[in-house]
């Protein structure tokens, strides 16, 4: 049933402590967060996830408004930018449909991005200084397989292969099985992301394997297999009953998280500006 989830913590729900192959650590001031770390393969075998780090961030409902709105985003930024290199074009991938609320997320996340890598070339104006010297970022949203006939993951590997990113930030919706993550839950893992895994439409993953950079993905679960829920209840997937307000908070939570992560020279106030 562990494979059913994205989340990594889901995975290891249930055990007592972490063993050998797996470590975990506590922090979080906004959020409550909780870093896995699966140091070997075997572990990652038995979890059903790549070895890899695994950063969960839980609170409240991101569909909701919270007076520490700009803080919690901040402390997003914070834990991402602990995986980031620390130069180079960071390429933001949006993936899901646009079509479906649900799958909305890293469209959504895309338009809320601060696309940089042309100003170094198009602005030559002193004034300009400032936007000049920001970290370059490309996005991308470019739908999904029965739109296009085209693999996220092809698509995606073409573009890093023309612009040459240090980094790609691979945005997605999850599923997860525990409802109170429903909605309330960001993970960030540096080994990637696999659309579609945690309701069993597998796609090609997006890693440092198949696209030959690293891959962040970044997620929050929007849908949940109503097994879950109820073991009489009729095998569907569903969302929570606020998904646009949902999808619409998360999208510009993420987005300016992502935004504050990339230019730590930017402060909350500026990209909401913007």
């Amino acid at each position: 049933m562990r494979n059913n989830t994205d989340l990594a913590l889901e995975s290891v729900s249930g055990i007592a402590e972490p063993s050998a192959g797996w470590e975990q650590q506590h922090r979080g001031k906004y959020f409550q967060i909780t870093e896995i770390r699966i140091t070997d393969s075997a572990a990652g075998k038995a979890f059903g996830k790549p070895q890899g780090t695994y950063i969960t961030l839980s609170g409240g409902s991101l569909s909701g408004f919270s007076e520490y709105y700009p803080e919690m985003t901040e402390e997003f930024a914070l834990e991402l930018r602990k995986l980031l290199p620390e130069e180079g074009l960071v390429f933001v991938a949006g993936l899901g449909n646009q079509q479906i609320t649900p799958d909305a997320l890293g469209v959504r996340v895309t338009e809320k991005i601060i696309a940089t890598r042309h100003l170094q070339q198009e602005l030559a104006a002193e004034e300009e200084e400032f936007l000049r010297n920001l970290r370059p970022v490309s996005a991308l949203a470019g739908g999904v397989l029965g739109q296009t006939g085209i693999e996220s993951a092809e698509l995606i590997q073409a573009v890093a292969e023309k612009i040459h990113p240090s980094v790609i930030l691979a945005v997605d919706a999850l599923a997860c099985t525990a409802p109170e993550r429903l909605g309330r839950t960001i993970q960030i893992a540096d080994t990637g992301i696999a659309p579609g895994s945690g309701v069993s439409n597998h796609r090609t993953a997006l890693n440092r394997e198949t696209l030959g950079v690293p891959v962040i993905g970044i997620g929050v679960p929007t849908v949940i297999n109503t097994r879950y829920l109820s073991e009489t209840a009729p095998e569907m997937t569903v969302a929570p009953r606020d998904i646009d307000r949902l999808v619409t908070q998360a999208a510009h939570l993420l987005g300016c998280g992502i935004n504050l992560a990339v230019h730590p020279e930017m402060h909350y106030a500026d990209i909401a500006n913007f």
